[in-house]
């Protein structure tokens, strides 16, 4: 697929580096060299000096031939600009724009084709806080994504000692709780996959991947992990937009929520803006004195997020060393995340996946309904609709077991109108089933795209 980038900030230089490794002809707009120089010297994509908005910019960066604009420059003026010129002067097929604005994206009169012509929002402090407060609500995961309009959920969790599948089977599973309608898809032992049989034996520290009815998720967890208290304390370091979303969702929903931020002026709107349940406290996250005063010990969860990674990390770490029970930090250096997740930080969260799975169901051909990424971007859930018929489709009217799916590759489970099906090899797909697959290689998603298309008889 050929893709234009307008910007090559912090999200645009994300987004090329991930749709560049998929092998797609990529070109990026910035009106800063150096951003393109750097990015030309990592990657085997195009780079052009200019203002997106620009006709003659656009032009110069082969806008007359491209399947995709992604526009994710820093303002949302100059993405919906060049959005409506892509429409509008070159006829790009799909526009994509990074919007920033809480109010935009609930405007779909400016934003259609008789405003800014833009096909699809996409904004990474929603993407991030609503992964954020997923992984609040499921204290004992690592990941978690809703599929099927929140019915199905993907969880990873990491098999505790105590939990109760641990040094058992996978086919003991539904014996421990016949009424819980959730499987295990996937097994990574010590950073290997394991083979998925009935007969696989679970191990502590294994990390697991399941799939299952959003209502079942939270005891299929508790199968993996020893049991916790619930949590209902929160500490958030940083004000910012994803922490002020944030501790509004939080408090919302009835958590007992705190946010420390060290600018003064910010923290006199936060204290205006937030609900009254929300205590603002001006300092560092890393200032022990303050943390110890405000019951560090006895938060449930602490997060960090401000913008600067190394005060995340160091705040983190201070945390957990003075007794927060478990501990987020958004990393956006994905060799920090790497580094430090599983260590004395719980989870690291990359501000760039969860903005590449708002991305991928535009960026992927088909019916796709949603698209995430997994295992830090090594693996990849798609919801796919089939459609035609036995005659037109590859999947519609064959069982699971019948379809050649790509090694690596399975089907997790299939939502039929009122039905969530998890998955067996003796369902047949029908007409209009929303099918969960699960990709192991970016490498064979193509295959998959392409076993869900259907025939030219059909239309």
């Amino acid at each position: 697929m050929k893709i234009l980038i307008v910007g090559a900030g912090r999200v645009g230089a994300s987004v090329a580096e991930n749709l560049v490794s998929e092998h797609n002809d990529i070109t990026v707009i910035d009106s800063d060299a150096s951003r393109l120089t750097g990015l030309q010297e990592r990657f085997d994509l195009r780079g052009v000096v200019g203002d997106g908005t620009q006709v003659s910019t656009l032009q110069a960066a082969g806008a007359d031939d491209v399947d995709m604009l992604i526009a994710c420059a820093a303002y949302d003026s100059i993405n919906l600009v060049a959005c409506k010129i892509a429409r509008q002067v070159f006829n790009v097929p799909r526009r994509v724009a990074r919007i920033r604005s809480a109010e935009l994206p609930n405007m779909p009169e400016l934003l259609g084709e008789d405003g800014f012509c833009v096909d699809a929002v996409i904004s990474p402090e929603n993407s991030v806080t609503d992964y954020l407060f997923k992984l609040i609500k499921f204290p004992e995961a690592l990941q978690v994504v809703d599929l099927a309009e929140g019915r199905v959920s993907v969880i990873t969790v990491r098999l505790s000692a105590k939990g109760l599948m641990a040094n058992h089977a996978l086919k003991d599973l539904r014996a421990l709780n016949p009424n819980v309608n959730a499987r295990v898809v996937s097994i990574w032992r010590a950073g290997f996959p394991v083979d998925v049989t009935p007969e696989t034996l679970l191990r502590p520290q294994d990390e697991l991947l399941l799939i299952a009815d959003t209502a079942d998720a939270q005891t299929a967890i508790n199968q993996m992990q020893e049991s916790h208290t619930s949590v209902r304390r929160i500490m958030i370091a940083g004000g910012g937009n994803i922490g002020s979303r944030l501790a509004r969702y939080l408090a919302e929903d009835g958590y007992n929520v705190r946010i420390i931020e060290q600018n003064p002026s910010r923290c006199e709107q936060l204290a205006t803006a937030l609900p009254d349940n929300v205590l603002v406290l001006q300092g560092n996250g890393t200032d022990e004195s303050l943390l110890q005063s405000e019951g560090i010990e006895d938060m449930d969860t602490w997060l960090a997020l401000t913008s600067e990674d190394e005060d995340n990390i160091m705040s983190s770490l201070l945390a957990k060393r003075m007794g927060a029970r478990r501990v987020i930090a958004l990393i956006n250096r994905q060799a920090y995340g790497e580094l430090m997740q599983g260590s004395h930080i719980d989870i690291a969260v990359s501000p760039s996946q969860a903005t590449m799975s708002e991305l991928l169901r535009y960026v992927r051909r088909g019916d796709i309904v949603a698209a995430h990424r997994l295992r830090g971007g090594l693996a990849e859930v798609l919801e796919m609709v089939a459609h035609g018929d036995k005659k037109s489709s590859k999947v519609v009217g064959r069982r699971v077991a019948e379809i050649g799916f790509p090694k690596g590759t399975s089907v997790g489970a299939i939502v039929r109108k009122d039905e969530i099906l998890i998955s067996y090899s003796k369902e047949v797909i029908e007409p209009n089933d929303h099918v969960i697959v699960f990709v192991s290689s970016n490498t064979q998603i193509a295959k998959v795209e392409k076993l869900f298309q259907v025939s030219a008889s059909f239309f």
